[in-house]
């Protein structure tokens, strides 16, 4: 009978560390499952970190607003 696969640590490491950019605090904390979903290895969508927000917000940011909050 062949053993059961383990988990791919380091892969999941640099998955959680490098590519999401979490703090190690936060990858110990998450479960497989949380780090499978904010990854988008659930057949949805990647959720939106911080780290990618903030790239978005450089590369599109908001137009500045009038006084009367309905641009210039």
């Amino acid at each position: 009978m062949a053993e059961p696969a383990g988990f791919d640590w380091p892969g999941l490491m640099r998955l959680g560390l490098a590519k999401l950019g979490l703090r190690p605090d936060q990858f110990w904390a998450l479960t497989p499952i949380e780090l499978a979903v904010m990854a988008g290895l659930d057949g949805q969508p990647a959720t939106c970190l911080r780290s990618r927000l903030e790239e978005l917000a450089r590369a599109f940011p908001d137009e500045p607003c009038g006084p009367n909050g309905k641009g210039m």
